[in-house]
């Protein structure tokens, strides 16, 4: 491969027509000039100058080069500003997805106020959950993802990936108007082993939180009814159909829903991460990444799960 420095020499030769002015623009000697000169021509295997006592000019093969080179360092200043650019979040792109029930609160949000400060960064987004979004960004498809997951079961192997807690929270089961009793706050999961459920779409990956917390309880739910959407969900509990697990935010007041705190399993919680590459420091996803803490309500994250929670918040603070 030609050396670039070299290159610029010659370029910088044929502009002022001698050795002297070519190193005066390289900041260097006559004397070191030529020899890189010298060099250059013992790369390409060819004469590239012409030296007489008084003068020195290009030969065709020099001028065949210096026309290449006028491209090659044109794209190479051009490479450097685009690196610049990213760098200073005036180019580049940003990569994202997030669950369906924090796309329009959270990540919209925060993408808009991305875009106010950065408007020349390329933002794309993908609805996605955490079973197909968390390998696409290890994967590098992906720059950023929030992601979710529930205490108590296994947690997802994170080979590679940093996650910083956006939000822990409970989990309540919505019950309907027969099954309500009077002055009744709490329940196990297992009080409720003989009714009809609901629960989201999937029956595997990170959607099956139902069926997994039910087994670990030791019973088998019977589940009648799916949705990705907790506002059909919680109708279909109105409507006396069953119960469902649902997250505190999403348990909003509702004619005919209790809400019960679940004692049994104890710690059942809905943690929402933002998730990225470990080794992927872009001024794009830390700049993202920080209006999502600002957004976020979350506690200090779990050990070796990433950043603690205050590391995150000081880089909310400098965004």
């Amino acid at each position: 491969m030609l050396n670039t420095r070299r290159l610029a020499l010659l370029r910088n030769l044929a502009r002022t027509g001698t050795i002297a002015g070519a190193a005066e623009a390289a900041g260097c000697t006559p004397s070191a000039a030529s020899q890189q000169l010298a060099a250059l021509e013992r790369d390409v295997g060819t004469p590239l100058l012409e030296r007489t006592p008084r003068s020195v000019r290009l030969t065709e093969a020099g001028r065949v080069l210096v026309d290449h080179a006028h491209r090659v360092l044109a794209e190479l200043d051009a490479a450097e500003e685009a690196v610049r650019a990213v760098a200073g979040l005036r180019g580049g792109r940003i990569r994202v997805a997030a669950f369906p029930s924090v796309a329009t609160g959270l990540m919209v949000p925060a993408l808009t106020a991305f875009r106010q400060r950065y408007p020349d960064v390329r933002v794309t987004f993908t609805e996605a959950e955490p079973e197909t979004s968390m390998p696409a960004v290890a994967d590098g498809g992906l720059d950023l993802a929030v992601t979710h997951e529930y205490g108590r079961l296994p947690e997802p192997a994170l080979g590679g990936l940093r996650q910083v807690l956006l939000h822990r929270d409970r989990m309540l089961l919505a019950v309907p108007p027969h099954l309500q009793r009077a002055g009744r706050t709490g329940a196990g999961l297992r009080d409720f082993a003989d009714a009809t459920w609901l629960s989201a779409l999937p029956s595997s990956g990170f959607q099956a939180a139902t069926e997994l917390l039910c087994r670990a309880e030791g019973f088998e739910p019977d589940i009648a009814f799916r949705s990705d959407q907790y506002e059909v969900l919680l109708g279909l509990v109105a409507a006396d159909f069953g119960v469902a697990l649902v997250p505190a935010l999403a348990a909003v007041p509702r004619r005919g829903v209790a809400y019960l705190e679940v004692t049994r399993p104890a710690g059942l919680t809905h943690d929402i991460h933002i998730t990225t590459r470990e080794a992927d420091t872009s001024p794009a996803v830390e700049a993202l990444s920080a209006l999502l803490v600002r957004r976020g309500v979350g506690e200090a994250a779990p050990a070796g799960r990433g950043r603690s929670g205050a590391e995150a918040g000081r880089a909310g603070r400098q965004a």
